[in-house]
């Protein structure tokens, strides 16, 4: 969780400020007495807009947190094009805010802004959820419908985020400054609470409960989009107690303007003859006032230290992306409570609200009594290099689980295990076509431990003979592979004779971490197995074999199993998770009806526990990186480009998910390496940052006051009280 997504300094407004200095622009009106809560002076309408932010944000990151498993569970896009798509709605969704600010303050209003992008906002929830429906048509309808809503969701939240929190400050009056702070405290409090209980609710509504046979992706972004009409419904509510004012101008249109007429002024005056101008901003001079340059001149020494702050969002918004990717592929079962993975991301929002007071109250001051000083650039530095260690981590442990994963076949190669459905042992003999022999093995009856051996092809596909011996038979018999593949070759008695079947496993050696089973029928009679009550198998008879279907982890002790003339169960056991299970249904004389139990894939090992260390560290990296960086970026800047930096900041969080997309999609790395990849590159640009800090000269607080501050007095309230509590929840 990025501090300013969900401590939301990103949810603070783009303050509309005007600094021309001829003509004035008229006064405000007086805002209109507004009712308070119970005798209080906090206005009534504030309960309005911290209602709607929490259900605002639990829509949000709730919907955003199953997003990656959708991608890649019911979309079937394979890890990179679901990390791609999802950084992608993630940068989308903090270009909009510009959008919402400069629509706010130049032409409807806060009030209306929000109002109407919250119902672009619903009906990209409504179109979202239609396309995680499996009976509302096919791929490609699905993932049309699936773009289109992130698309509206994104302008949806991106457009309402930097008028929700100002909006509930143009309730207070100036004289109630005091009650004005602790509103934000609330207000924050609420998008922390939204986004905290949205994370772990949300994979239980998509894991935890089946519609139509599958993950209930539906149920999951449904409730979501429900939360977002409930947060319209309140918000519009209150609309006869808002306090209103007009559209004011926007002030990053302001400064936009002002540096592109002095680049285009200057390249205008590039002959030798005209006087150079002591700064390039100068050239505005002819049309800007002087403050409004002088100011601009500040915010683009805050701008030049903002260049290597992208890389760190890169690695910070991997959390729901690539470190959830890493969790379907680790053991989910804590012996007390079984995690979905995407509901890890809860651990961002849980340690954050923990590392904040911890380090502002604990930490901070021992370096302090230690006599070092700790100073902002410091501290964001140090952020880095936790971020740093926390993808290390991130590669050990993908290296550890790899360690762990059944070995993939390369070119040329595939990998066969024999079982033997026959009464006694058997020799089995692999043979090439010169009748050199591959492989002599003999196999028991019903072995416990079948394994599979690499067998190596002299073309992409190849013939192999095989020489079956059991007691007084002898046959040969040919099947045909391809590389890069399993087989099972499931070798049976047949009356006095004995025939053999080939069966190609599943594409791939690992089920993303599902739970995945599929049967053979050794009956002469078909067989129906229900697993549940919206899953069952339809086993056709003498040695059918069903497909892989992904089922619920859990005990299975009495599945339910019928053929035309008898009803019976079949005890599978534990199906662990990333595991893929073969079930052979036999009948013998000594136990009855039965279900022989082979684990194709092995059950994943390594706890997902092992994922804290990485979390702890990146929201360490985060407190000390997002909320020093705006309180110090805040500091450092006159008051009247506040909102400027606040679009400044959100656009380097956009260009930082826009990383993560081109190296998804180009580097062509195994996970651990990318890991390893944008852990070096985040240590180069804190190298750079740590230089450029290093030569950095902080400005007092006393020289930036200047003239713009005494003439934008309404406005100035609201962004004092907003930028303290931004960075002091």
């Amino acid at each position: 969780m990025n501090t300013f997504q969900k401590n939301e300094s990103k949810e603070t407004l783009f303050s509309p400020v005007s600094i021309e200095e001829v003509p004035r622009r008229p006064p405000s009106p007086p805002k209109k007495p507004s009712t308070k809560i119970c005798g209080s002076n906090y206005p009534l309408s504030i309960a309005f807009i911290v209602v709607n932010e929490f259900c605002e944000r639990f829509s949000y990151y709730g919907m955003k947190a199953v997003l990656t498993l959708y991608f890649l569970y019911f979309l079937h896009w394979n890890e990179d094009t679901s990390t791609s798509i999802y950084h992608a709605f993630s940068s989308l969704c903090y270009f909009t805010p510009i959008l919402g600010a400069a629509i706010a303050d130049s032409w409807l209003g806060k009030f209306k802004t929000i109002i109407y992008l919250s119902l672009v906002y619903v009906l990209g929830h409504v179109i979202k959820s239609l396309g995680a429906l499996p009976i509302l048509g096919g791929q490609v309808v699905h993932t049309v419908l699936s773009l289109v809503g992130l698309s509206l969701i994104a302008l949806g939240t991106g457009g309402i985020k930097p008028c929700v929190a100002a909006f509930g400050g143009d309730q207070f009056e100036e004289k109630h400054a005091e009650e004005r702070s602790r509103y934000f405290s609330v207000f924050y409090l609420a998008i922390n609470a939204g986004s905290l209980i949205s994370t772990f609710i949300t994979p239980m509504l998509r894991g935890d409960v089946q519609c139509f046979g599958e993950d209930c992706y539906a149920l999951a972004f449904g409730v979501p989009g429900l939360l977002m009409v409930i947060a319209l419904v309140v918000f519009a509510m209150g609309s006869k107690m808002y306090n209103k004012p007009p559209p004011e101008g926007n002030i990053v249109a302001q400064v936009l303007k002002c540096i592109w007429f002095a680049i285009s002024n200057r390249f205008k005056n590039r002959s030798g003859d005209i006087p150079k101008r002591q700064h390039w901003l100068d050239w505005a001079a002819e049309k800007y006032p002087k403050q409004l340059i002088m100011d601009v001149k500040a915010l683009t020494r805050i701008l030049f230290l903002y260049i290597p702050l992208p890389m760190f969002w890169a690695l910070l918004d991997q959390q729901g992306s690539r470190w959830t990717l890493q969790a379907t592929r680790m053991n989910r079962n804590l012996g007390f409570f079984v995690l979905q993975p995407d509901q890890m991301q809860v651990l961002n929002p849980l340690l954050v609200l923990i590392f904040i007071p911890l380090f502002d109250l604990v930490i901070y001051r021992l370096v302090s009594k230690c006599g070092i000083n700790f100073s902002s650039l410091r501290k964001m530095a140090v952020g880095m290099i936790l971020a740093c260690l926390a993808f290390a981590v991130a590669a050990a442990v993908e290296i550890k689980i790899n360690e762990m994963a059944p070995a993939q076949p390369g070119p040329q190669e595939v990998f066969l295990q024999v079982l033997n459905l026959a009464d006694d042992e058997m020799k089995v003999t692999i043979l090439e076509n010169e009748n050199n022999s591959l492989l002599i093995e003999s196999i028991k009856s019903f072995q416990k431990t079948p394994h599979y051996s690499k067998l190596y092809l002299k073309t992409k596909s190849q013939d192999f003979h095989f020489h079956l011996k059991y007691h007084n038979l002898s046959v040969y018999t040919e099947h045909s592979v391809q590389e890069q593949n399993w087989y099972s070759l499931f070798i049976r008695e047949d009356g006095n004779s004995i025939s053999s079947m080939m069966v190609k496993d599943t594409e791939s050696k690992t089920t993303n971490g599902m739970t995945a089973v599929r049967f053979v029928n050794t009956l002469h009679k078909d067989v129906n197995i229900t697993l549940s009550t919206d899953m069952s198998f339809n086993v056709g008879e003498d040695y059918g074999v069903s497909a892989y279907r992904i089922v619920q982890r859990g005990e299975y002790p009495a599945v339910h199993c019928r053929t035309e003339d008898e009803n019976f169960s079949l005890n599978l056991g534990l199906l662990e998770f990333g595991a893929a299970y073969l079930f052979v249904i036999t009948n013998s004389t000594n136990q009855g009806l039965q279900a022989w139990k082979i684990a194709d894939i092995p059950a994943n090992k390594m706890s997902i526990a092992w994922q804290l260390p990485q979390y702890a560290l990146v929201t360490a990296a985060e407190v000390m990186f997002s909320v020093t960086g705006l309180e110090f970026s805040y500091s450092q800047a006159p008051s009247s480009m506040k909102s400027v930096l606040q679009a400044a900041w959100l656009l380097t969080v956009a260009v930082g998910n826009i990383i993560v997309l081109v190296v998804a999609q180009f580097s062509g790395l195994v996970q651990w390496a990318e890991f390893i990849l944008f852990s070096c590159l985040l240590l180069v640009v804190c190298l750079i940052f740590s230089i450029m800090g290093y030569n950095y000269v902080p400005v007092k607080t006393e020289d930036m006051q200047g003239p713009a501050d005494k003439q934008i007095p309404h406005i100035q309230g609201n962004m004092i009280n907003l930028e303290t509590k931004k960075t002091k929840l």
